[in-house]
């Protein structure tokens, strides 16, 4: 029998969840939205049976749920997860995994009090070219990644002012936590070891200007708080002795949006970047992959050819949630990762307010 999934918000990300689970094989039963009206139009635009206006309506009616996908703002994906844990649901989340570590920490003991999966939509690691790159660093090609530099960084890329995106009190800060997948992918090309020291600093010179505003989000909420940052850099170092550097804007000044990990290795340097030839629209993205090695006395850079991926992995991401709680793949992410991302994300905010390099 196919798994059953809930989702839990009509977003845009709908489209991408409900294509990947359905590519696994999974069966879409309901989707519940507390807006008005938003669960019944993502249903029928989507082809799910049924809609609910709350999520306890929906884990009430459809008890042949085994799974749920979670698509709200950041302030509910802890909530969320923990309520549909201990209704016995695995649980799919969007990133970022929660708003603190604290909170991820929530969500593991309820997953292990649960006995349930929980992973979360890192989706870059799903695309052709992380995956490619990690088949060699996996094979010993790359050695040991001694350092490397994770960047995600907009010129015009403010989602919107005054809503959900730009108030901390809903999204646990800005660029930072929700531009995430670049820091994310990086440790998971190192191996995820455990953060040590981390220093840290936010800019937010440009968060009120208009002129910043990005191509994708949501409207503008006159009257709404604007309280994040528009930049954030920091330096992270680790328990095993490698470092990671990182960028991540909505709003700096640069010449084009850049989305990038570049790392050295012991064995081999590489690169996985996502250019957008116009900012915020994927369909003129080109993905590259590339290893830098020495051979023979000379400096060799191999181009790795994958095929091509406009949803960034959304898809792939999705249909692997279903695959691993059937216990037909590993999972792409556990919860221990996420708790160490969250930990270095924490971590950046804290030293930029105290001005004081952070220990974990």
């Amino acid at each position: 029998m196919s798994t059953k999934v809930g989702v839990i918000g009509a977003g845009g990300m709908l489209q991408y969840h409900a294509a990947g689970f359905r590519q696994a094989g999974a069966e879409i039963v309901a989707v519940a939205d507390a807006a008005p009206g938003a669960a019944a139009k993502a249903a029928e635009k989507w082809n799910i049976a049924r809609a609910f206006d709350s999520v306890e309506a929906m884990l009430a009616a459809c008890p042949e749920i085994d799974a749920v996908s979670i698509i709200v703002p950041n302030k509910f994906h802890k909530p969320l997860a923990i309520q549909c844990l201990e209704a016995g649901k695995h649980v799919f989340s969007e990133k970022p995994p929660a708003l603190n570590a604290g909170e991820v920490g929530e969500i593991m003991e309820a997953a292990r009090a649960a006995g349930k999966q929980v992973l979360f939509n890192f989706n870059n690691r799903a695309r052709p070219e992380s995956q490619a790159m990690m088949r060699y660093i996996e094979g010993g090609v790359v050695g040991r990644i001694n350092s490397a530099q994770a960047k995600w960084i907009r010129r015009t890329g403010i989602p919107g002012f005054g809503g959900w995106f730009t108030t901390k009190e809903l999204s646990g800060g800005g660029p930072l936590i929700d531009l995430l997948h670049m820091v994310d992918l990086a440790m998971y090309f190192m191996g995820y070891p455990e953060p040590a020291h981390v220093l840290g600093q936010t800019f937010a010179d440009f968060i009120q200007d208009k002129a910043f505003k990005g191509p994708w989000g949501i409207p503008d909420r006159v009257g709404g708080t604007t309280d994040v940052e528009n930049a954030a850099h920091g330096f992270v170092t680790f328990k095993s002795g490698q470092v990671l550097s990182l960028q991540v804007s909505w709003a700096e000044m640069i010449k084009r949006e850049e989305v990038s990990v570049v790392f050295q290795g012991t064995k081999a340097g590489g690169k996985v970047e996502r250019l957008f030839g116009t900012d915020g629209l994927d369909d003129t993205a080109l993905d590259t992959c590339e290893l830098y090695v020495q051979e023979n006395g000379h400096s060799v850079n191999r181009s790795i050819t994958v095929p091509a991926c406009e949803d960034m992995g959304r898809i792939g991401s999705a249909a692997n949630f279903i695959e691993a709680i059937e216990g037909r793949a590993a999972p792409l992410n556990t919860p221990e990762q996420a708790l160490r991302l969250m930990q270095v994300i924490d971590a950046i905010y804290a030293s930029a307010a105290s001005g004081q390099p952070v220990s974990i």
